[in-house]
Formats: C-alpha cells, sequence, structure tokens
C-alpha cells in the first residue's frame, strides 16, 4: 500500500529518533575499512541525480549532515552515520552519472555490491526513484541486484512536489505494479518531499520501527 498511515505515537517514535544526536562515523571505500557492525543499519541508494543528501538532511533536520551539491555524484564513499546510538544510516554512492569515469562508475558499483551481500546488521535497503523519471534501467537493476542478495528494500518516491497533484496516484500505483514481481521488495512505497516535507514523518517512523527499542 502507498498510503502510509501511522498512528500518533509511531510518528512521535519517529520524531523523537531523527531528533537524536546524529554524528558521524566514517566513510569507506573498500569493504575491508568498514566501521564494525554495531547497530541495526538503514542504507539509501538511488541514482545520482535523485536527491538522496537532501532526502537524509530533511530527515535528520540538519541543513549540511550530508553533503548536497550541484554536481551528482559527489559521494564516491560509503558513508555511514550514527543516530541517537539507536540505528546506524548508511548513504551510498549515487549510480548511473554518465559523466563520471567509467572505472568510477564500475569501482562504486562493485563496492555496493559487495557491501549488499555481506553487511548482515542491514535492515532496509530504502531506494530512492526520482518522481519525475519514474523507474529507469539503473533502478531495475538495483532492484535484481538486491532481490539476489535477499536484501529487503523499499522504494522512496523523491521530489513528488514538482509533480501536478493529479499525476500523483498514477505514479504510485505504477510504482507498485512495478516493484510487485520483486521478492525482497517491501510493499509501502513512500512519496516524499525534501522542499515541502511531505512524507518525511512517515518516513521518520517506519525506520523507528527498525532502530533498537528504547
Amino acid at each position: 500500500m502507498s498510503d502510509v498511515e501511522h498512528d500518533e505515537a509511531e510518528l512521535e517514535a519517529g520524531r523523537l529518533l531523527f531528533a537524536g544526536n546524529c554524528t558521524f562515523i566514517a566513510a569507506s571505500n573498500a569493504l575491508t575499512n568498514l566501521p564494525p557492525i554495531s547497530l541495526p543499519e538503514i542504507a539509501f541508494a538511488g541514482r545520482s541525480n535523485v536527491g538522496k543528501s537532501s532526502l537524509v538532511n530533511a530527515l535528520t533536520g540538519r541543513n549540511t549532515l550530508a553533503r548536497t551539491s550541484q554536481t551528482p555524484g559527489r559521494t564516491r564513499q560509503l558513508i555511514f552515520f550514527a543516530l541517537a546510538n539507536r540505528i546506524n544510516l548508511v548513504d551510498l554512492p549515487g549510480y548511473g552519472y554518465a559523466k563520471a569515469p567509467k572505472t568510477d562508475i564500475k569501482s562504486w558499483t562493485g563496492l555496493t555490491r559487495r557491501f549488499l551481500s555481506g553487511r548482515q546488521s542491514l535492515q532496509r535497503m530504502m531506494l530512492l526513484i526520482d518522481s519525475r523519471r519514474g523507474i529507469g534501467p539503473g533502478d531495475k537493476e538495483m532492484m535484481k541486484l538486491m532481490d539476489e542478495a535477499a536484501v529487503s528494500w523499499a522504494v522512496v518516491l523523491t521530489k513528488m512536489d514538482k509533480l501536478k497533484q493529479s499525476e500523483k496516484a498514477a505514479l504510485i500505483s505504477k510504482t507498485e505494479a512495478g516493484i510487485s514481481r520483486h521478492v525482497a521488495a517491501y510493499p509501502t512505497v513512500w512519496a516524499t518531499s525534501s522542499e515541502t516535507g511531505d512524507g518525511i514523518p512517515a518516513l521518520r517512523a517506519h525506520i523507528a520501527s527498525l532502530a533498537i527499542p528504547t
């Protein structure tokens, strides 16, 4: 279902979690120097211009936590943050940015693939899809990769404020149909906007449900 509904207690739990201390842990470009497994982890992946850093900043309410740039593809490492000592957030390298050197793209993709296959603490991958583009070839490849790695994943639609109201429901339905055939896909689709804050409280509540309880 796409109309994400949470009661007041769940929304408050999400608010409190993301109001907690959020600190940088590590930036890694190799599996050999990943931080040790300690807390459950939620990872964020998507095309290089999907608005991933903006979403992480909107969730945490910290404008400078994840770097944003006019140049897509700046994140070339796995970036780890600890949130309230209850869950870790992982910002993965973006994919599909044509201007990046092919050797860099291959390196980033390989790192992400190995991370997905071997990180037992990874609770869910949040796959960000630009609402103006829909599911593209790179997104389909990532979905297949997560299915093969048996990693639970969910779609987060970004930049929903850029769509007309009449377009939103159709996009959500189309996205749900697109993920329904994937064995590792979580059935809920989150529709968000980092600009307006739409969908952010519900996504916080969901992530809070995967964190270590207080």
